[in-house]
């Protein structure tokens, strides 16, 4: 079966248009881009229709490539202290003058709507509920939930330790009571722990997972997305060859992808 991200967007996008309208204030998301990524506009400008389309107020503060660190943070406090802006997110990735890191932590905890921040990882890390979830990570939970995965007491493999999907999916399931397995590029005999996973999500940006799945019912999911060696967008799992044997996968494009922008813009409909 597949796992249908976009139409599953259109749901969760269409409750949180309903959830707006019925807010005595009107949630305001700040994002802020540097420099001139064409990719980075594109990422923004989708995020910025998303949130007019439900009903979110949305501010792009586009700034040059050459701007100082300290006029960032300056201008991340300010909207910290604005109280009609609800939700704040910078754009990645940074020019390399700028301290991503430095970044990440001035921004409010109740205002990080990517759930990037120290506090909203540690309360996540500690089995606390954060103020905002990271959205891909949301939206891959969400996607089980809407096909009625179970994730308690199922074998989980994540591939990926980035700090953006692969460490807090991986601490997602395990507050659903997965157990987990955490990989990446040092892992040893990773195909065999993908063959025999109940749950495999992908998300390190090539073909890694290639071998067709022990368990009929296992569920694979493709955050990867790329282009291949003729332009086509791809993701890192052989769809034709896992679809074979998985009980469930998600495409690329059309299932990941959709899910983080209707996660982001669920997490921007919550105002603190």
């Amino acid at each position: 079966m597949i796992l249908d991200g976009k139409a599953l967007s259109i749901k969760i996008l269409d409750k949180v248009k309903e959830r707006v309208s019925n807010l005595e204030k009107q949630p305001h998301l700040v994002v802020i881009l540097v420099g001139n990524n064409s990719a980075s506009e594109i990422y923004v400008k989708n995020k910025q229709i998303a949130a007019e389309n439900v009903g979110i107020k949305s501010t792009v503060l586009k700034l040059p490539e050459s701007v100082s660190e300290e006029f960032l943070l300056e201008k991340i406090k300010e909207y910290n202290e604005n109280p009609d802006v609800t939700g704040i997110l910078v754009q990645l990735p940074l020019p390399a003058h700028i301290d991503k890191n430095k970044v990440v932590m001035t921004i409010s905890p109740k205002k990080d709507v990517d759930g990037f921040t120290p506090e909203n990882v540690g309360r996540l890390a500690i089995g606390l509920t954060p103020y905002f979830y990271p959205a891909t990570p949301q939206g891959i939970i969400m996607l089980l939930d809407e096909y009625n995965i179970p994730i308690e007491g199922s074998d989980a493999v994540v591939i990926g330790r980035s700090n953006i999907v692969g460490k807090p999916v991986a601490q997602m399931l395990l507050q659903r009571n997965a157990t987990v397995t955490l990989c990446h590029s040092y892992t040893k005999d990773l195909e065999n722990k993908i063959k025999t996973a109940d749950i495999v999500i992908s998300a390190v940006g090539n073909k890694i997972v290639r071998c067709k799945m022990d368990k009929k019912n296992s569920v694979v999911v493709d955050v990867g997305i790329f282009r291949d060696s003729n332009g086509r967008l791809t993701g890192d799992v052989d769809f034709d060859l896992v679809s074979m044997s998985a009980g469930y996968i998600s495409p690329v494009p059309g299932g990941v992808g959709p899910m983080t922008i209707a996660s982001l813009m669920y997490n921007a409909s919550k105002v603190y």
